[in-house]
């Protein structure tokens, strides 16, 4: 199957009872066993629930994996990760991570004896570094958040085995529409569903994909132990999300590059910074092993921080507001907002500094959108 038929099909079969087109949503938290320890397959939702499986199965389809977990939020999948890791591990992360990944490293798991290193690891003169530090695991994002650095992750997938550790991919920026880590030679690819998977803003959820036995083993008792599991009605929501899923990335896709050459073209950016645009310096990687450059857009204004908070204050179809990848266009200012756990000295270091803005281009009419942002702009 195609993708846009996968999305529809797979896992979501018509209701085997009723016949309903769209399969219920099963609100219990329990379930009637047959006799002790006898049940038709679920027993209590922490450990199962048809929602999870039918979820599971569409988005492992989509990722190319044989295995897909889904959690409640794309920070429980990022924690089902890491409580794989024990005392004493190490993680090569490149160097520009979601500020919540950063926080829950140095804030939580660095009391159990979890210890990171970060990497520029867009330059591949540095992908030596995951030998020399001996990882348990080496954990990227392609594109990251928010500087849309390109990391190739073939490159960084062999670096990983001759190391003899595995490698996580974020996919949530590209969304298996238009990247499959997997394929590329990661080991687990992983995305907030809250994003574009479910792309209407309304629920939270996480996956782990992989096509690993042992690691899907993992995932799924870190599901249940932790009690990461997501709502199921929640992964219904998102399975209504993803049928969508690719007539909406091509709409972000469109929308984010007609942005990204508008704002190229104005005197008070510094640097845009798009993966399709030909100035990325990722530019020919992005082409490469993306098939679109997706809905995120980044751009460093060359001006004062209080016309920054008056551009990013007084957009009216740009929501000011944390999060991304729904269908409606959302501006985020990193420093403050998604990034702002992260130190000030580290967060300028790799580049998030006052002038940021990210935009999470929707799929109104591109038009309309270049119009909000030169009102906005005008008076600055």
């Amino acid at each position: 199957m195609k993708f846009n038929t996968a999305a529809i099909h797979i896992g979501q079969e018509a209701d085997r009872e009723t016949g309903a087109v769209i399969p219920p949503v099963y609100l219990t938290s329990t379930f009637a066993q047959l006799a002790p320890g006898e049940t038709r397959g679920y027993d209590y939702t922490r450990s199962g629930n048809p929602a999870f499986d039918r979820l599971g199965a569409t988005l492992a389809h989509l990722e190319q994996a044989r295995y897909a977990t889904v959690f409640g939020s794309g920070m429980a999948a990022v924690t089902a990760v890491i409580s794989t890791l024990k005392a004493g591990d190490h993680v090569v992360a490149e160097e520009n991570i979601y500020g919540c990944s950063y926080r829950i490293y140095d804030q939580v798991f660095k009391k159990f004896g979890v210890t990171i290193g970060y990497v520029d690891l867009s330059d591949p003169a540095n992908h030596a570094e995951i030998e020399r530090q001996h990882p348990a695991l080496v954990w990227i994002e392609s594109p990251t958040n928010p500087l849309l650095k390109i990391i190739d992750i073939e490159a960084v997938a062999e670096a990983a085995h001759a190391a003899g550790t595995a490698l996580l991919v974020d996919n949530t920026f590209a969304s298996p529409y238009f990247q499959n880590p997997l394929a590329l030679g990661a080991d687990l690819s992983l995305s907030s569903t809250t994003k574009y998977i479910n792309g209407h803003s309304d629920c939270l959820g996480g996956v782990v994909c992989t096509n690993s036995e042992a690691w899907n083993e993992k995932m799924v008792f870190a599901q249940k132990a932790i009690g990461l599991n997501p709502s199921p009605f929640d992964c219904w929501l998102i399975s209504r999300g993803v049928k969508t899923l690719g007539i909406r990335m091509e709409k972000h896709f469109e929308n984010a590059l007609k942005v990204a050459e508008f704002l190229e073209g104005l005197d008070c950016t510094a640097t845009v910074r798009y993966p399709f645009l030909p100035s990325h310096p990722q530019y020919a990687l992005a082409k490469k092993q993306m098939r679109g450059g997706s809905g995120i857009v980044t751009a460093l204004f060359d001006l004062p921080f209080a016309q920054v908070v008056e551009l990013v204050s007084n957009l009216k179809l740009f929501t000011l507001a944390e999060s991304l990848g729904g269908i409606e266009s959302l501006i985020c200012h990193p420093a403050s907002m998604t990034h702002a756990s992260i130190p000030k000295a580290e967060r300028e270091a790799v580049g998030i500094t006052d002038g940021l803005v990210r935009f999470s281009v929707g799929i109104e009419d591109a038009g309309d959108l270049i119009a909000d942002l030169q009102t906005s702009l005008n008076p600055l």
